[in-house]
């Protein structure tokens, strides 16, 4: 069985990731790219369906482990009868070749050590062919992928396992290399694991240097700033939502999907948090992801891409995999980057705004797309669609939606002004005026005192607190008050968030979820424009304190069972630690709130 969720720590090169537990097991790694079938996966199975472990043979030995700095060097000691070591694990930045490098440091005794690796392609389906290319080196080739292992420790064969035992005394290192590469190309050669491990300390320390950020949660950005970089795909700028598919959203459910895309409601807390802390880089080479992501016919914008803005995210279900814990199915793709999601249209909007605030700047080209992208969204705002949540129910007329396809118009007429930006401009106003009159009518139920999931619905969903913080309707509208008033009353659960009820919205699955960060970070935003000071700061650490030792957040947490659930870790949950942290250091608007007026004053 895999580890807990929270027991995972991250490893990466920015190209893809690897996830490693307590216990020294590489239970997920998908090479070359992110989005690339996974060589150990065991996250979602078992052992044999790929794995590489590396840890004492005394199974009493507890791990304490740290990152080095505020790197992606993983340092994990462990204590035993015999001694004492350290396990290092880490990616180098990728220059021939994508890495891991492991290396055993004996720090006391002298400590037997084990390492047992199976190697599995096409998720844990493709047994490869498997060779001794001489006494310290290891091959495994199926089709077109090939990884090679080299050791200065004997290894052997158990089965289809390859197995090390070796022991490591007081000032000794043992190296392990696994290196990838296409299989028709000559295996590179290796790289020299201390010189390899300096100069990923040298990256690291580099990038973090550029950091701005300065307040009393500064530890926290800066591992949530790391995790968000190490998500990043460096040759082209995009962002996974996270490097794992299928960690369900409640244990033993269906709520199973594939998060190794990059999604472009994102884009705009992305781009803030990256330009808050200092990275203009990685925030403008975002900026150009969704840029040349979204360019084509503007009827056929999607919510999301690949990686290299891939548009075809077929979803298909793995059979072999049982799924972890038994969560099933494990899906691969995503079907709802086909989904009609209007609120794509805002974030996208607003994020290119922000860059123009910023400084990074636009072309005219750029320009010429958003307008044709506003002509085609004043053709379907007024449609239903699945929303923020990606539904696979009935579409709605969801509010939050229609509150950003406002903003997608408001983000264009504020940049034509102050940029001096030529288009339509009173028939933008007039549009927006008319999306803004359509939602204060049909999406506020005067009964409840409060805005509504969707047209005509009696429930609340936590998205509707967004109408605040994109400047919607001002932080003293009554109806504001009233929402969030709303929002805690029914979707405040053991001091958390929920997205919604899922016994009271037919999202077309079964009942039941964790509670969800991101949107209990939404609150504290809330609170904080509310002059709630106090209340924010504490319900921000408490989202603090469900990190685990290293700094990771998933998507949600299930507070029945106290553990982490969905993907792993979740940059959209490191985002909003980041934007929060913010606001409460600022104590004032939050960052999103900086250049936006209020909306129409309440009409």
């Amino acid at each position: 069985m895999p580890a807990r969720i929270e027991d995972y720590a991250l490893l990466g090169d920015c190209e893809t990731a690897a996830l490693v537990s307590r216990d020294g097991s590489i239970d997920w790694l998908c090479w070359p790219r992110f989005d690339s079938d996974a060589c150990f996966a065991a996250l979602l199975g078992t052992p044999d369906h790929g794995r590489w472990q590396l840890r004492p043979c005394d199974a009493n030995a507890r791990p304490v482990r740290r990152y080095r700095g505020d790197s992606l060097i993983l340092e994990t000691d462990y204590e035993t009868a015999d001694g004492a070591v350290t396990v290092v694990d880490f990616m180098p930045p990728r220059g021939q070749a994508s890495d891991i490098v492991r290396i055993v440091r004996g720090r006391r005794g002298r400590v037997p050590m084990r390492m047992e690796m199976t190697i599995r392609f096409d998720y844990g389906c493709t047994v490869p062919w498997v060779s001794r290319i001489g006494p310290q080196t290891l091959r495994a080739i199926a089709g077109p992928d090939m990884v090679t292992l080299r050791t200065p420790v004997l290894f052997r064969g158990e089965g289809l396992c390859t197995v090390s035992d070796f022991t490591v005394g007081e000032g000794e290192s043992v190296p392990f290399v696994l290196t990838y590469s296409p299989s028709h190309l000559p295996s590179p050669e290796c790289v020299d694991p201390e010189a390899a491990l300096c100069d990923t300390l040298q990256f690291w320390d580099e990038w973090c240097a550029h950091c701005t950020f300065e307040g009393p949660w500064r530890d926290a950005v800066m591992r949530s700033l790391v995790t968000l970089k190490a998500l990043t795909y460096r040759p082209t700028g995009g962002i996974v939502a996270a490097p794992t598919t299928s960690l369900p959203e409640k244990l033993g459910g269906v709520r199973n999907w594939d998060y190794r895309y990059c999604w472009l409601r994102d884009a705009t807390l992305t781009l803030l948090a990256l330009m808050n802390a200092g990275f203009y880089e990685e925030a403008r080479d975002w900026r150009e992801w969704l840029m040349r992501a979204v360019a084509g016919s503007p009827n056929q914008i999607q919510i999301m891409y690949g990686i290299g803005g891939e548009r075809r995210l077929h979803e298909w279900e793995v059979s072999w995999l049982p799924g972890y814990e038994g969560a099933s199915p494990v899906r691969i793709g995503n079907a709802a980057a086909g989904q009609l999601q209007l609120d794509m249209y805002g974030e996208l909007m607003d994020a290119v705004h922000q860059a123009r605030q910023g400084g990074l700047g636009v072309t005219d080209q750029g320009w010429r797309l958003q307008c044709a992208l506003i002509d085609h969204l004043a053709t379907v705002w007024n449609q239903p669609d699945e929303g923020i949540w990606e539904v696979r129910g009935q579409s709605r007329h969801y509010t939050h939606s229609k509150v950003m396809a406002w903003v997608a118009v408001d983000r264009m007429l504020k940049s034509a002004h102050k940029f001096g930006l030529k288009g339509p401009l009173d028939r933008w106003q007039a549009l927006r005026d008319a999306i803004h009159q359509n939602v204060c009518e049909h999406g506020f139920s005067p009964d409840m005192n409060s805005f509504v999931q969707y047209y005509g619905a009696k429930h609340v969903d936590a998205a509707l607190l967004a109408i605040p913080l994109v400047g919607f309707l001002p932080i003293t509208d009554p109806r504001v008050e009233g929402t969030i008033a709303a929002v805690e009353k029914h979707l405040l659960q053991d001091g958390f968030l929920l997205r919604y009820r899922t016994e009271e919205a037919d999202d077309g699955l079964p009942d039941g979820e964790g509670v969800f960060l991101p949107c209990t970070l939404w609150l504290a935003d809330a609170y904080v424009l509310q002059g709630r000071q106090d209340e924010a700061v504490a319900l921000f650490e408490r989202v603090l304190a469900l990190r685990n030792d290293l700094g990771l957040l998933s998507e949600e947490y299930d507070s029945t069972t106290k553990r982490l659930v969905g993907n792993f870790p979740q940059a959209f949950s490191h985002i909003a630690l980041v934007t929060t942290a913010h606001n409460l250091t600022r104590g004032a608007k939050p960052a999103k709130q900086r250049t936006q007026t209020n909306g129409n004053g309440g009409k």
